[in-house]
């Protein structure tokens, strides 16, 4: 993946989100991912922020998009590298994150999100 691919994959990225459409978001990830986030800890009693498969984070994202019905991110910047895209983003409170994905035959295998500090 060189860079315009991947800031195009960031774009649809941040579209599914913003769709709030389950389906779009979790089409690109594939049924054994694995993704981490702090978020993650604090949904999810006892999975010390990790996510294993495709169904469980589906369950993850849609009590987030449940709790925050007004979500929406927009792309600040994109990096990538082999296998690997970083998305840098902010949502809608300002926060600045960024999600680190890898992945395997097109599909996304595992990833990370990480959150700056809090707008005051």
């Amino acid at each position: 993946m060189d860079l315009d691919e991947a800031q195009r994959f960031a774009e649809e990225w941040a579209a599914d989100w913003n769709s709030h459409d389950l389906d779009r978001i979790t089409g690109r990830y594939s049924d054994d991912v694995v993704f981490r986030s702090p978020l993650a800890a604090r949904i999810i009693e006892g999975s010390e922020g990790v996510v294993r498969g495709i169904e469980a984070l589906r369950a993850y994202w849609a009590e987030g998009l449940r709790r925050n019905p007004d979500l929406r991110f927009e792309v600040i910047g994109v990096c990538c590298g082999i296998d690997t895209v970083v998305i840098n983003y902010q949502n809608q409170t300002g926060q600045l994150s960024a999600e680190v994905l890898i992945f395997r035959d097109g599909l996304v295998v595992s990833g990370m999100g990480t959150h700056g500090p809090r707008p005051i």
